[in-house]
C-alpha cells in the first residue's frame, strides 16, 4: 500500500474514533453503545454530561430507569416524587402526579357526530388545557379539519382556517385525533417499546423511556402524534396541576406525545376534557363492553363512519351521523 493510501486510512480512522469519542450522546447512542459504561457508576456519571445538554437537568435515577412494566410500586412512587420537584422546579408550581391504572373489564370508545360538529374547536382548547401541552409553540392533539360540502376528500380540507365565523355555510367539520387502534401501528414501529396499548384499550408513551426516534410518527396514519422538539413553554396559571404519569403530567424536551383519551379523567370516572367542552353535544364516550352504554348505542344504531378504514388499524374512534 502507498504512502498516500496509508495515510488517508489512518486519517480517516482518526476521524471515525474522534466521531465516537466525541460526539454528543444521546439516550438512543447510549442504548446502543454504553452497555459497558453501565457497569460503572463513574462510566455512566460521565457520559451522563453530554446528555445534559439535550434533556436539561437529567439525573441518574432517571436515565437508569426501568421499563414501566417492570417497575414496583415503592419505584413509581420515587419516581413520581422526582417528576413532581422536577415540574416544582422548573415551573413554580405544586403538582400531584399519579401513576392511574387501568379500571378492570372497561375498554374505551370514542363517537363523534358530524352532523353536530361546528368547527369551534373548543375540544382543541380543552383538550390543551387538561393535558399540559406547550402553549409557544401550540402543540395540539386534536386537529379539526373544514370540509366542503359533499366532499369526503380530506386531502383538500382546510386545517388551519382562521375565520371566527362558524359553521361556514356549505362546510362541515371533522375533528381528528388519536384513534386509539387496536391494531397500533405506533407501537408496532416503536423498538424500545416506549409505546403500547393498556388493558382499557387506550395506546400510552412512557415518557421517561422515548427516545424521540420518531418511528411512532411515521407510522400512524392520522398525523395524531406530536414530537417536542423544545422544553414545553407553559406559564404556571395555565398548568392543571393534577397529572398522570402516562397521561397529562409535562413532557420532557424530546419525546413525542398524543391524546390518551384524557386517561387520567376517564379512569378517575370523567369524561375526556373535549367531551366536556362541546357545546354541541357532537362527542359521546364511554365503555364498549358495557351493552347500556352510550357509546354501544350509536354503534349499534346510528350510522358509522371508521376514518382510513383500509388502513387496517381497527380505530375504536367511531365518527357517525344522525340518518
Amino acid at each position: 500500500m502507498s504512502n498516500s493510501k496509508k495515510n488517508t486510512s489512518s486519517q480517516t480512522e482518526s476521524r471515525s474514533l474522534s466521531e465516537i469519542t466525541y460526539a454528543p450522546l444521546t439516550r438512543r447512542s447510549f442504548l446502543k453503545f454504553g452497555a459497558a459504561a453501565a457497569t460503572a457508576y463513574t462510566g455512566v456519571s460521565l457520559a451522563l454530561s453530554p446528555l445534559k445538554n439535550f434533556k436539561e437537568h437529567i439525573s441518574l435515577d432517571e436515565f437508569l430507569q426501568q421499563h414501566y412494566e417492570l417497575l414496583t410500586p415503592e419505584k413509581m412512587q420515587k419516581i413520581l416524587v422526582r417528576i413532581e420537584k422536577e415540574i416544582a422546579r422548573d415551573y413554580g408550581v405544586t403538582s400531584r402526579v399519579s401513576d392511574i391504572k387501568p379500571i378492570p373489564g372497561v375498554e374505551y370508545a370514542y363517537a363523534l357526530n358530524i352532523g353536530k360538529c361546528i368547527g369551534c374547536r373548543r375540544c382543541v382548547y380543552g383538550c390543551m388545557k387538561e393535558n399540559n401541552t406547550s402553549r409557544d409553540p401550540q402543540i395540539q392533539y386534536i386537529r379539526v379539519l373544514e370540509m366542503g360540502k359533499g366532499s369526503q376528500n380530506v386531502e383538500e380540507s382546510e386545517h388551519y382556517y382562521t375565520h371566527d365565523a362558524v359553521p361556514q355555510k356549505d362546510k362541515y367539520y371533522m375533528p381528528v385525533q388519536c384513534q386509539q387502534c387496536k391494531k397500533a401501528p405506533c407501537a408496532k414501529a416503536c423498538p424500545i417499546r416506549a409505546t403500547w396499548q393498556e388493558p382499557d384499550g387506550i395506546i400510552v408513551v412512557d415518557y421517561n423511556w422515548c427516545i424521540g426516534c420518531r418511528y411512532c410518527m411515521a407510522a400512524c396514519p392520522y398525523w395524531a402524534r406530536r414530537f417536542n422538539f423544545a422544553k414545553p413553554m407553559l406559564h404556571k396559571e395555565d398548568i392543571n396541576t393534577q397529572m398522570a404519569y402516562l397521561g397529562n403530567r409535562i413532557r420532557p424536551r424530546g419525546v413525542v406525545e398524543k391524546c390518551t383519551f384524557c386517561l387520567r379523567r376517564v379512569r378517575q370516572g370523567m369524561q375526556p376534557a373535549c367531551v366536556e367542552v362541546c357545546p354541541t353535544g357532537s362527542r359521546m364516550f364511554g365503555n364498549v363492553r358495557d351493552p347500556e352504554s352510550p357509546i354501544n348505542y350509536i354503534l349499534n344504531n346510528k350510522r358509522v363512519y371508521i376514518f382510513k378504514e383500509e388502513a387496517g388499524t381497527i380505530p375504536r374512534f367511531y365518527y357517525c351521523f344522525d340518518v
